[in-house]
């Protein structure tokens, strides 16, 4: 039987409130309990990987803060991006022994998600994320704490654009950012997104899938 894969669902969040969760589920995991994906949105915000520069952010942060954007650092890799709602953010809390492979196996299965909607994504070798044929369409960013990882993936469906024309996406200049919105000319449900994006992670993972409500009904029913 294939390994537990608890899925929770928080909705729309803040940002740190995202830490907050991740590190909840961290705590669990490493406590003996399975392995666990959020799938959720966050408010709009600014994110500050490790090789985030200054000049990423031209505009200056009281600019951004007037936007209604809230920029915050984030100890994973990559650079800066942006989140807000309508974007698929995924965070999979998993015992990982390769960090090269996880990664791969991530982007198989937003590969395998888009492919469900009708588009035809790919990698580009030396670069970290998924492209479709109007451009970037999903960035990674991960960060391996005592074994657990942490942050993830973000997707982007239905979410407004133009935050990622202010700062320099990813850290690659003159970037052009697309969506599954963008891709296919039709407006997008995030909700039935998601049911597909978590059977298509747990697929490319080899995980049975079970909702974290369910999980929890389980739980108390073993007592």
């Amino acid at each position: 039987m294939a390994d537990l894969l608890v899925l929770q669902h928080p909705g729309l969040v803040p940002y740190r409130r995202g830490l907050d969760l991740q590190e909840q589920a961290r705590e669990r995991v490493l406590d003996g309990g399975p392995d666990e994906l959020l799938l959720l949105e966050h408010e709009p915000v600014y994110t500050r990987g490790r090789r985030t520069k200054p000049e990423e952010l031209p505009m200056g942060e009281a600019w951004y803060r007037a936007q209604g954007i809230e920029l915050c650092d984030a100890d994973r890799g990559g650079a800066v991006t942006y989140h807000g709602p309508g974007q698929l953010v995924g965070y999979p809390i998993m015992r990982i022994d390769s960090v090269r492979e996880y990664v791969a196996t991530m982007e198989r299965a937003i590969i395998a998600a888009l492919g469900d909607e009708g588009i035809e994504a790919e990698v580009r070798e030396g670069l970290t994320g998924v492209w479709a044929p109007k451009g970037k369409i999903a960035s990674i960013g991960v960060r391996v704490k005592g074994g657990v990882s942490m942050h993830g993936f973000a997707i982007n469906v239905d979410n407004d654009l133009q935050p990622f024309e202010w700062v320099v996406p990813c850290g690659m200049q003159s970037a052009q950012m697309s969506s599954v919105c963008k891709e296919t000319g039709r407006r997008e449900n995030i909700a039935r997104f998601r049911e597909t994006m978590a059977d298509r992670f747990c697929e490319a993972f080899g995980r049975e899938r079970r909702d974290a409500q369910l999980e929890r009904f389980v739980v108390s029913m073993a007592r």
